[in-house]
């Protein structure tokens, strides 16, 4: 899983990075739009590991994992006059989840704050950006008119890019329009930056923080917004000891960490669940999309296992926490064999068997 941190120049992106990561990514104002991404891949924040872990006592563990990318700051009118490098756009088109950054907080060079005019104007980059990717396919399937009859495909994909631009040229999302099956494949390679999951993550002052309901509610209107208090993240980030992180979090009401809420945030909007396998080697949480059946969840771990799939031997999570152990899981009736067909739940404990 990818995602994908946007926002105006001095937003406080690179801040939330460092919070999220642990980094020590430079903090610098308007960052030359030639920069490279930072990216940082980041461990899933999941109790039950930590269960696990303690039931088999492994000689390893392995985290779900999500990488984070801070691009570099937008400026108004950056698509439209052509300052998305081709390097950024493709960087933004591979992430699976954006995380649009807004700034809560007094700046020197920029003033006052207006986090909700700021989170309009970079929907609007977005917005724009995807507009002139539809108008060019467009222009170059007018110009190969006259090549020939059109293939079945070609003609789906003609319908769907102008549905598209039409949306946009109304100011929504390609996320908010609906589009046939067929439509939908056909526009997966353009990878729309207004079709990916947004967030909005609200950077405040710590004298801000959790001070302004009417503000988050606000920008919920235009996507799922979540408050972080950025300065004061990235320095707890920065601490070792649990008891004074805590003491910290308590002070500042904050419950859970700001990787935590925001992977948390980036697993429902994707669709994004967990299994486990375990065992006195390796405990290890593995991603998978809801809806994924055992098969997809044996290629998640090898490709071997799909190729060779047997049955997978499973129980769940909370069952082996009430049971307290495999043997007594299967007194109680509470370990199965499942097919390739069956819909792997979030929380289930896999075993493959399989035989290439």
């Amino acid at each position: 899983m990818k995602i994908g941190l946007i926002g105006l120049a001095n937003s406080g992106k690179t801040t939330i990075f460092n919070a999220l990561t642990r980094q020590h990514a430079e903090v610098t104002a308007y960052a030359s739009t030639k920069s490279e991404p930072n990216m940082a891949v980041v461990n899933v924040g999941d109790e039950r590991v930590d269960r696990l872990v303690e039931i088999y006592k492994p000689k390893r563990t392995v985290h779900a994992t999500v990488e984070v990318m801070d691009f570099v700051g937008l400026t108004a009118g950056s698509a439209k006059d052509g300052a998305f490098t081709s390097n950024a756009l493709q960087n933004m088109k591979n992430a699976d989840a954006l995380a649009l950054v807004v700034r809560n907080f007094h700046d020197d060079l920029m003033g006052d704050a207006s986090p909700l005019d700021d989170a309009k104007k970079v929907a609007e980059e977005l917005l724009i950006a995807d507009l002139i990717l539809a108008e060019t396919r467009i222009e170059r399937i007018e110009k190969g008119v006259n090549r020939g009859p059109k293939t079945i495909a070609q003609q789906i994909e003609e319908t769907a890019i102008r549905k598209i631009a039409d949306h946009l040229n109304e100011m929504k999302p390609v996320r908010t329009l609906e589009l046939t099956t067929d439509e939908e494949k056909a526009m997966r390679g353009f990878q729309f930056l207004t079709h990916k999951p947004l967030m909005l993550v609200l950077n405040s002052a710590e004298d801000r923080f959790n001070k302004d309901a009417a503000l988050l509610t606000s920008l919920g209107k235009i996507a799922r917004a979540i408050e972080f208090a950025g300065n004061f993240e990235m320095e707890l980030s920065r601490l070792d000891d649990l008891d004074e992180i805590k003491m910290f979090m308590d002070d500042m009401g904050i419950v859970e960490s700001a990787r935590d809420l925001l992977t948390q945030m980036a697993y429902e909007l994707l669709g994004y669940i967990s299994f486990f396998t375990v065992g006195p080697d390796e405990v290890r949480a593995w991603n998978i999309r809801k809806g994924d059946k055992a098969l997809d969840a044996a290629g998640a771990i090898h490709t071997d296992l799909a190729r060779g799939f047997i049955r997978a031997e499973c129980f769940h999570y909370e069952d082996l926490i009430e049971f307290g152990s495999e043997k007594a899981l299967k007194d109680n009736g509470r370990f199965r064999l499942e097919g390739k067909e069956y819909l792997v739940k979030d929380g289930d404990i896999l075993s493959i068997r399989f035989n290439v």
